[in-house]
């Protein structure tokens, strides 16, 4: 008898998914809890466990296709039962193979990178509880090899000279047959779509602006200097610059309410509480988790959860609801090398902070030139209900927390 493997529930708004891969084979063992399948979503990635333990029977529904909840993507069959010795034969054990069969497979982004780097993934050791090689055993992997000397090659006596013979003339430049001119087609995840989908859709339904401006970094880079050791010893976290922009812009946010607002229809929904987005870099593309109730954390509770959110976006462990319902947002491109961007919106939010790279540049102060660390600042903005001098205001307002950071705690 057969039990079907049936689609999850996807959480709240999500109606289907794309199958990203299969992690066993047909006619593998399966056990009751197993991870068979791994789904992806505009969001999460959604694991498919098996609900007994048996063979997997039959897959219905192969990586790329679409499913919807509830879907039949395969079948669980009943496990073969191993014959019976023979009268007077003494029964022989089982191969040690069984030793490791709760080891799960790697996980597909592992053997993606360990394919693009020609490496063999069964050589690495995976550790996870369960032996699973991850995304961070490959690259620990990769980068312990990349660091291991190799032993000096003596390079072979030269050939005996011969006579030059006459250079053949130069293949032409747009040849198809040129090994310099490979293509790769690689299919879009599920997320990567999403994302190219909503950042097309933020300028065509928006009327974005970006407003720039500048902050000097040194007061807040002196206080990092003096308080950092003690508050990672107090909170056992680092005391990074993301709580200070937060804050900033939780207090610039409270003196320019429409920045932290969305459009519905022909009214403007302000809000007066302060769910700020946090982009974070990840794998498959830009991903924003949600640091809620902004205004009501301290310094250290607001870089606990950036460090959180932003080590499980890097996993895939997010869950659909962390995603949900920001109402403003921060990236910082400055982690990347950026000096300058213009960031696009998040919508339906009408604002967003680009933070960017920090660099010692000569400015004036009093009539001196002095060398200053400053950060290039950009604010874009639906100007649908967002004015220019509004934004542009909001924008100082966060610059003067900034060089300030001592009337963060008045603001908060």
């Amino acid at each position: 008898m057969s039990t079907e493997i049936r689609v999850p529930s996807l959480g709240e708004s999500i109606v289907d998914a794309t199958i990203a891969s299969w992690l066993k084979k047909e006619g593998d063992p399966v056990r009751s809890g197993e991870t068979l399948a791994e789904l992806e979503t505009d969001k999460v990635n959604v694991e498919v466990s098996a609900d007994q333990d048996g063979v997997l029977q039959k897959i219905l529904k192969y990586e790329g296709d679409t499913v919807g909840i509830g879907e039949v993507i395969g079948l669980i069959g009943e496990a073969a039962q191993p014959a019976a010795a023979p009268p007077g034969e003494v029964e022989k054990p089982q191969p040690a193979a069984t030793v490791s069969e709760n080891q799960r497979p790697p996980s597909p982004l592992a053997r993606r990178i360990a394919a693009e780097h020609n490496v063999d993934i069964s050589q690495i050791k995976g550790s996870s509880p369960h032996g699973r090689v991850t995304k961070e055993d490959v690259i620990q992997y990769l980068e312990q090899n990349a660091q291991q000397p190799t032993a000096p090659v003596t390079a072979p006596p030269p050939p005996p000279e011969r006579p030059t013979p006459p250079r053949p003339a130069a293949p032409p430049l747009m040849a198809p047959e040129s090994p310099y001119r490979r293509e790769e087609r690689v299919r879009m995840s599920r997320r990567r779509q999403t994302i190219a989908q909503r950042l097309v859709e933020a300028q065509h339904t928006a009327a974005m602006l970006t407003t720039f401006n500048e902050v000097d970094m040194s007061a807040i880079m002196d206080v990092r200097k003096r308080r950092k050791e003690a508050f990672k010893e107090k909170y056992n976290v680092s005391l990074g610059f993301m709580s200070f922009f937060t804050k900033a812009v939780v207090g610039a946010l409270k003196a320019f309410p429409r920045l932290n607002a969305e459009i519905q229809g022909n009214e403007m929904v302000i809000k007066h509480y302060y769910d700020i987005g946090i982009a974070v870099g990840a794998e498959e593309g830009l991903i924003v988790p949600v640091v809620r109730d902004a205004d009501r954390k301290s310094f250290a509770e607001i870089e606990r959860d950036v460090a959180d959110l932003a080590k499980r976006a890097r996993s895939g462990k997010l869950t659909l609801e962390e995603l949900q319902g920001g109402t403003f947002t921060i990236t910082n491109g400055g982690v990347f090398g950026s000096l300058l961007s213009t960031p696009i919106l998040n919508g339906p939010q009408v604002g967003i902070l680009g933070m960017h790279k920090i660099e010692e540049r000569p400015v004036v102060v009093d009539g001196q030139i002095v060398i200053r660390p400053m950060m290039y600042l950009a604010l874009s903005y639906d100007h649908r209900i967002v004015d220019g001098s509004e934004a542009v205001r909001f924008l100082v307002k966060v610059k003067e927390l900034l060089e300030d950071p001592e009337t963060l705690l008045l603001e908060g």
